[in-house]
């Protein structure tokens, strides 16, 4: 135990010290937001890759997917990879970049404002933005409470109150250009974990024939290309966390601070094997949660013999890694989750400052005043997420799912046809992202499972905006 407090305090002392670093460069708005628009390749594929990835994925998908799809839940890490990262990076990277610039714009809802004319479009997004963050950046900080809970014994509360804390003072002090600088830090800390994590996991059940053997015992669909839930419950899984990052705001921020052209052809690269790494050792590991817990051999994971699927991978973890390695696991959901929520905070704070405050209220706002609110509102933003995460409203599934869904159908239609196309205008972009937010609550409402309830609403999302502008006259705004 003395050793992983003093390595946690020097994980800690090295976030500060970045911190201060990022402090002293930050003197305007762009620089704390977007680090000057000036961030280079590496520097962007680590803090686009961590930011991706969190302990929503390490905690709560990587247990609950891995024991109930099994082998197939690794669709959903290669959708990520290819589809989520380098279908993004690729298709969307420089055309993101050209237009934040020709623009002159800072966030995806200031495109919506510009592109289509529309202040509504602006405030609608930014609210949700606000909104449907809150519970994302809540799952992010339920997962480390139950990682410190399994590891240091730490009271869940404690431990929730401790990492609010700590993630608000490390964010007001540097914003994005000391995030950025650390990602790097986080990104080669989650490689080794993984590295580590994989190689303990696969010795410990004697091989991966051993662990496919015992699945395939249990039930033979876990070893099966498509799990026992089925193929509609699984697609809509790959859609849902490969899709959705074509339009969430703060992976698409990544695109606005990049340098140039070139430093989006190497960031690509990077940032694709990156997610091909952690997205397949975090599902297949999540797989082995069948192999490895019992009521007996874990009764922490589990309620009167049923899983607590957000349990698994802690008592996992607590199982399969020797003590002596264990507290690179702790870094390594550490920092996939300190990235993580540094982004959804700097996004989160941007759409009160900048997109509502600096849009409607005071557009004459200086660009001292508009930074400090950016840090004001940050502070306040984790508050909220911490509140909620000692509520516990649900798992971190579930609360994942309804963020990204939710937000991917706000934002998808709108954000794409706004980017490739002139021919699609403020009346279809408005009811797509509208509609599509309508149907993916009312949906999850009456029941539909979070994954599946965002999949429908992100569909009707990119669906409703061009049918309906074919009918509806429109004008866009010329660049």
């Amino acid at each position: 135990m003395p050793v992983k407090l003093l390595v946690l305090a020097a994980f800690v002392a090295m976030i500060i010290t970045f911190g201060v670093l990022g402090m002293k460069r930050t003197k305007t708005f762009s620089d704390f937001f977007l680090g000057g628009g000036n961030i280079g390749p590496w520097m962007t594929a680590f803090t686009y890759g961590t930011a991706y990835f969190s302990a929503v994925l390490f905690i709560g998908f990587a247990g609950k997917i891995g024991w109930g799809f099994g082998y197939s839940g690794l669709w959903i890490a290669l959708g990520n990879a290819l589809v989520g990262v380098l279908g993004v990076w690729w298709l969307m990277g420089y055309r993101i970049k050209r237009m934040s610039v020709e623009y002159g714009v800072h966030t995806v809802s200031e495109f919506f404002e510009k592109r289509y004319q529309s202040p509504f479009l602006k405030l609608f997004g930014s609210v949700c933005i606000f909104v449907f963050f809150v519970p994302y950046s809540a799952a992010v900080f339920m997962g480390l409470s139950y990682l410190f809970r399994a590891t240091f014994g730490i009271d869940y509360t404690v431990a929730l109150v401790f990492m609010g804390g700590f993630t608000a003072l490390y964010l007001v002090m540097g914003g994005y250009r000391s995030m950025s600088m650390i990602d790097v830090g986080f990104g080669m800390i989650m490689t080794v974990g993984v590295v580590v994590l994989l190689w303990n996991t696969v010795s410990q059940a004697g091989g991966v024939g051993n662990i496919t053997r015992a699945l395939a015992a249990i039930n033979p669909a876990l070893t099966e290309v498509v799990g026992p839930p089925g193929w509609w419950p699984l697609f809509s899984l790959v859609f849902l966390t490969s899709v959705a990052p074509f339009a969430m705001p703060q992976l698409v921020q990544k695109f606005y601070a990049i340098r140039d052209r070139r430093s989006i052809r190497i960031g690509m690269v990077a940032s694709t094997f990156f997610a091909l790494l952690i997205g397949g050792v975090g599902y297949f590991v999540g797989a082995t949660t069948r192999v490895f817990l019992t009521p007996e051999t874990a009764p922490a994971a589990f309620d009167q013999g049923t899983p607590v699927f957000d349990a698994l991978m802690p008592e996992l973890l607590a199982n399969v890694i020797p003590e002596a390695l264990s507290v690179i696991i702790l870094l390594l959901i550490l920092s996939a989750s300190m990235s993580t929520l540094a982004a959804l905070v700097l996004i989160s704070s941007s759409a009160v400052a900048k997109d509502l405050y600096a849009g409607f209220i005071n557009r004459q706002v200086t660009d001292k005043r508009l930074t400090l609110l950016m840090r004001l509102v940050s502070v306040f933003f984790v508050l909220l997420s911490v509140i909620l995460a000692y509520l516990k409203p649900s798992t971190i599934v579930a609360i994942l799912g309804i963020s990204w869904g939710a937000i991917g159908s706000v934002f998808l239609g709108p954000f794409i046809w706004g980017l490739f196309t002139r021919k699609v205008g403020k009346i279809g972009a408005v009811l797509s992202s509208v509609t599509a937010l309508t149907v993916c609550l009312v949906l999850y409402i009456q029941g539909v499972p979070s994954p599946q309830a965002g999949t429908i609403g992100m569909i009707v999302s990119l669906v409703v905006a061009p049918v309906v502008s074919v009918f509806a006259p429109h004008r866009a705004n010329a660049r």
